[in-house]
């Protein structure tokens, strides 16, 4: 048996019983060690209760499990503070919403058994259920992408040697976005393989509010710390839709010049450019419209948000890129 150990960074929500629950339940050689890493903010002094019913769900794994303070500065960071516990050679990755499945530990074991000398990263298989009877919403197809994602670190295994070397994830990521890939690039740099697993895990779609894809547009940030780290190609590399960005900042230009020469007293060029405003929030709204459930609570929810995600994205596309200006590649950091 390879041993391994799991580390799970948490904010304590409610998935996370289901998560242990999950884990616990898996056949297969168990984990030799499993880190917790509570990550919410200390002040105010954070509720016991939910995390103690929570660890409550594992059973024999509990007297496996040490639970670390993190410091409320993103999975990246809490992910390394996990790391520094662990001495098996290699560690597991799982985040705090997914289920692994009923066979995983027995599938892991296998998936580190046959990783060769070079391979230093094993990723799991992420499936996301969808409901059946009706379309996807624009939430759920969007969730249901990270079925595709590469490196996606909710279930993902890295040689702990390869990793440490690799200087751990980059904090300066403080959301769950895009430090799973840039970690993976430089294992890659490094001269480590990274195969995909046989192993399954679940991924269900977590409840959102209205406006949660305008804050999704967040992210962008991270997009402008990727560029900067690894190149304008790192959307090739890291085998990542480039999306839509480019559109929404045609759409926002448009739309800022229209309201600029309005107020100058262009009438023509600031009608023209709010055509173009409109078009392209049409044509948004639209391709998210149309493959849904297009019921009247989705069709509104598009429809505003439609409007709203363009400039989001822009601002935070741009301030990302001024933000980093100046950050070090890992290489300009070991020299």
């Amino acid at each position: 048996m390879t041993p391994y150990a799991v580390v799970i960074p948490t904010l304590v929500r409610d998935s996370l019983a289901n998560c242990l629950a999950a884990l616990a339940a898996a056949r297969g050689p168990c984990p030799e060690r499993i880190v917790l890493v509570d990550d919410r903010p200390a002040t105010p002094v954070p509720d016991p209760e939910p995390l103690e019913h929570a660890l409550s769900v594992l059973g024999d794994l509990r007297a496996r499990t040490t639970v670390l303070p993190g410091e409320a500065r993103g999975p990246a960071a809490a992910r390394n503070t996990g790391l520094r516990a662990v001495t098996e050679p290699w560690v597991v990755f799982v985040d705090d919403d997914v289920q692994v499945g009923p066979h995983w530990c027995a599938q892991l074991q296998r998936d580190l058994d046959e990783a060769t000398p070079d391979t230093a990263g094993v990723p799991g298989v992420i499936t996301v259920p969808l409901p059946g009877g009706r379309r996807p919403t624009d939430w759920e197809r969007g969730t249901a992408g990270l079925a595709r994602a590469r490196w996606i670190s909710a279930d993902m295994a890295y040689r702990t040697e390869a990793l440490r070397r690799a200087g751990g994830f980059d904090e300066r990521f403080p959301r769950a976005h895009r430090e799973d890939a840039d970690l993976a690039l430089r294992i890659l740099d490094a001269g480590w393989r990274i195969r995909r697993g046989c192993r399954t895990t679940l991924h269900p779609v977590r409840p959102a509010s209205r406006w949660a894809s305008v804050r999704e547009q967040r992210g962008h940030t991270d997009d402008a710390m990727m560029r900067r780290l690894h190149g304008p190609g790192w959307w090739e590399r890291a085998v990542s839709p480039r999306g839509r960005i480019r559109r929404h900042t045609a759409i926002t230009a448009a739309g800022a010049a229209a309201c600029a020469l309005a107020v100058t007293g262009h009438r023509r060029a600031a009608a023209a450019c709010a055509a173009g405003w409109a078009a392209g929030t049409a044509e948004f709204a639209r391709a998210r419209i149309a493959p849904g459930p297009r019921t009247p609570e989705e069709v509104a929810t598009v429809l505003a948000t439609s409007v709203v995600i363009p400039p989001a994205a822009t601002w935070h596309r741009l301030a990302g890129a001024w933000r980093h200006r100046h950050a070090p590649a890992w290489r300009e950091v070991a020299r």
